[in-house]
């Protein structure tokens, strides 16, 4: 339970930094390995190949959309409902997928997906504010440290 507990804290927070990420990332994870739990459940989606790759796809948007300039913060109130949403979203799959409570899931994932969200923006300002980096490279390291993680995290 601990181990799946760090991974669903993991994954939402994840969330927090790309919204699009986490989700794409445990559906292309999911869609390699299928999980049996997950069958009969409303998040089977996520196994599937098809989602996996749209995902992937609108992923990769975000990725770059983040880098321009009237992007607006994150932890703006839409883009942070939507990165709440995205942590619910890969809580609730991982938990469902441990046979423990979707609902567990889903509030330990938007919690870590806000606290994410938070940590990431106010880490990177500062480091703008604080170093010779540009606000794009800053995003493409976050992103590098992003992918890495999530890469890692749906392994645990």
């Amino acid at each position: 339970m601990k181990k799946l507990f760090c991974k669903t804290l993991a994954m939402g927070a994840l969330a927090g930094m790309r919204a699009v990420s986490a989700p794409a990332l445990l559906s292309r994870t999911l869609s390699d390995n299928k999980n049996g739990a997950l069958a009969d459940t409303p998040l089977r989606f996520l196994q599937n190949k098809y989602v996996a790759n749209a995902l992937t796809g609108l992923a990769a948007t975000e990725i770059i959309g983040d880098k321009m300039p009237d992007v607006p913060d994150r932890i703006e109130l839409p883009s942070l409902l939507v990165r709440s949403a995205s942590g619910a979203l890969v809580g609730a799959a991982l938990y469902l997928g441990s046979r423990e409570k979707a609902l567990e899931g889903a509030a330990i994932g938007a919690a870590a997906a806000i606290a994410g969200t938070y940590a990431s923006f106010y880490l990177r300002r500062a480091l703008n504010r604080n170093s010779a980096l540009t606000n794009p490279v800053l995003g493409a390291i976050e992103d590098a440290i992003m992918i890495g993680s999530g890469i890692q995290a749906t392994k645990i």
